[in-house]
């Protein structure tokens, strides 16, 4: 995906009226520290179009990006974060739902977790909460660039089990850092804009990555082919 243009559109709050846009939604949530804004400014190719803070819980509106004028990034508000007042958390959960209900073009909901961490309590009623009003969130397990590769296959498989995934749920590893990602996250969206559903698209990028390796693989052979040859 090409960024030509980012806009920040709309700002939500508690008693605001969501905008009716006609233009495809891609929501982000995830817990106040899991690293969304950085997640989002990598997806825009900005550095902080989305504000990132040392102090959670920063985020308390739906904030609409409008992407290049063909679709949205819609960063909802973090939660779990202990030092904001229930009541506060009990309004943003109010706004997360009424979105999740109200959206027409909402076409996927990405949602965060710490791939450092078992999910919490508080990730597990997200999805849950998520799966129950019709979606199947895509799982970016951020922060990937803080553990060593040989610990990546099994955070996921204990993240994927902490959530309760199935088996064809898409779970993406992240690193704001090296931006290791992004990529398999911009072609999701691109897939899903132009109209495909969420398992046709996952089914296409992981049949492009295995051509892609099958190329790579052919050409090297020709090349020691070559090489022996010589």
């Amino acid at each position: 995906m090409v960024i030509r243009n980012v806009e920040l559109e709309t700002v939500c709050g508690v008693t605001s009226t969501l905008p009716e846009n006609t233009l495809p939604e891609f929501a982000f949530a995830g817990k106040s520290n899991v690293g969304k804004s950085s997640l989002i400014n990598a997806l825009m190719n900005r550095k902080a179009l989305a504000r990132t803070s040392s102090q959670p819980g920063k985020t308390q509106t739906i904030n609409f990006y409008n992407i290049n004028g063909d679709l949205y990034y819609v960063d909802l508000p973090g939660y779990g974060y202990a030092k904001v007042p229930q009541s506060e958390k009990v309004k943003w959960g109010k706004m997360i739902e009424n979105y999740l209900h109200k959206s027409q073009m909402l076409k996927c909901v990405f949602l965060l977790v710490d791939i450092r961490h078992e999910p919490s309590a508080n990730d597990k009623t997200m999805y849950d909460w998520i799966v129950y009003n019709g979606f199947r969130p895509v799982i970016i397990a951020t922060k990937l660039d803080k553990i060593k590769r040989s610990q990546i296959q099994k955070q996921v498989k204990l993240i994927r089990t902490g959530l309760g995934m199935e088996k064809q749920d898409i779970l993406i590893p992240f690193s704001a850092e090296t931006k290791q990602g992004r990529e398999d996250i911009w072609t999701l969206i691109d897939k899903m804009a132009a109209g495909e559903d969420l398992l046709t698209a996952e089914e296409e990028i992981q049949a492009e990555k295995a051509a892609e390796w099958a190329a790579k693989k052919a050409a090297k052979e020709a090349e020691n082919a070559k090489k022996e040859q010589e």
